[in-house]
């Protein structure tokens, strides 16, 4: 028996990965216990105007301090017997999201702690909060075994409270990619992809520079580009990386092999381009990245992948699950990519291998972990059994 759980995190409909993921653990969660669970919703400046469904009991307005002990008063008299916390450090105020340990201090309930990111050579600042964080959290959860690993060994958190639950990914069937693409319109094309929220440290326009050779060999593939811009990033510069991607798709001539697709894609289009995908591409920027949604999800579809080789790329694509392609290197991405495409039985084979490491992180079976640990955090009481 689970106990009852509070939530916290960004929340739909507010747009960035951590609002989407915790949207994805709560319904999953639910879906396996025949529960109800709440939300604590947490806001930027700005997000006051955001309209939440009826499951977000409260919000915590990131940029105001005395919100913290406020949402600390709420969880305290709230009837659930555990909150998990999706940690971001941008999502909270003060220095590193420092204002965080306010709350964590004065909750008076068993607190799992999910943190998304995880750096190996944090600055001082970090590895002070990251330390006062865990310190006050009851577990805490790390999204991969390099993670988990981190937090031992560089912010010395005790591994007895230390868990690994992957990042869930969608339960669907291993599926020919050919079936998939007559829905949008791309006949038998090769279909190479990237997903997500776009923002400079993508390394988009090094995919894009890669085309230039693919093409030369293989004239019928399709790089799908898909996404809208990080919200954050707009806000800041508006569109201008898209456009600077825009012009060099126009600079290379590859009008017709790489389109831009402009939107924020909901569950079911995102998994359908997904088994449209012949090759997915995550030629990121960030080495010590620790975590990708994007790359689980494509692991989870059964993808043939190529990716740059940041830390979580690494763990995820080991044993033949996928390929590494260098840092800022289109050469090395066209090679890796034009391989693929080169070769049915590689790509096949990579494909299958990927599908069934993927299984361990499905949805259902990341609630089932997440259940696990809550009931050890806030086991039920016993009830005293009397004899007639």
């Amino acid at each position: 028996m689970v106990p009852r759980t509070l939530f916290m995190g960004s929340f739909p409909p507010r747009e960035c990965g951590i609002a989407t993921f915790t949207r994805d653990t709560v319904e999953s969660f639910d879906r396996a216990y025949g529960t109800s669970s709440e939300i604590i919703a947490i806001d930027e400046p700005g997000g006051e105007v955001r309209h939440y469904g009826p499951e977000v009991v409260a919000r915590l307005r990131e940029d105001r301090r005395e919100s913290y002990s406020d949402i600390a008063a709420i969880v305290n008299a709230h009837p659930a017997g555990v909150l998990n916390i999706q940690h971001e450090y941008g999502l909270f105020g003060g220095e590193r999201g420092e204002w965080l340990i306010d709350a964590l201090r004065a909750i008076e309930k068993p607190i799992a702690l999910t943190m998304h990111t995880i750096l190996p050579e944090p600055d001082e600042t970090m590895l002070r909060v990251t330390r006062e964080l865990c310190r006050y959290a009851s577990a805490v959860v790390a999204l991969s075994e390099t993670g988990r690993d981190l937090l031992e060994r560089v912010y010395d958190v005790d591994p007895r409270r230390l868990r690994v639950i992957h990042h869930g990914v969608p339960d669907v069937p291993f599926r020919d990619p050919d079936a998939a693409k007559a829905s949008f319109g791309v006949g038998q094309r090769m279909v190479v992809s990237t997903f997500g929220l776009i923002n400079r440290g993508k390394g988009l326009e090094f995919a894009i520079e890669a085309m230039r050779d693919v093409v030369k060999r293989h004239p019928e593939v399709l790089y799908l580009i898909l996404g809208e811009t990080h919200p954050v990033v707009r806000r800041h510069e508006g569109e201008s990386y898209r456009e600077s991607l825009q012009a060099l798709v126009a600079e290379y001539g590859l009008q017709y092999n790489v389109k831009l697709i402009d939107k924020y894609l909901e569950f079911d289009e995102l998994v359908g381009y997904l088994e449209a995908t012949d090759i997915y591409l995550t030629p990121y920027l960030n080495p010590v990245q620790i975590v990708s949604g994007t790359l689980a999800y494509a692991v989870g579809c059964g993808k043939a992948i190529v990716s740059t080789p940041y830390l979580y790329a690494q763990e995820l694509l080991a044993h033949n699950r996928g390929f590494l392609c260098m840092f800022r290197d289109a050469k090395s991405i066209a090679d890796l990519v034009g391989a693929l495409l080169d070769d049915d039985a590689l790509r096949r084979a990579t494909e299958r291998r990927a599908y069934r490491f993927g299984r361990q992180m499905t949805w259902p079976h990341v609630a089932v972990e997440y259940g696990r640990l809550f009931a050890e955090l806030a086991p039920p009481e016993l009830e005293l059994v009397h004899s007639a």
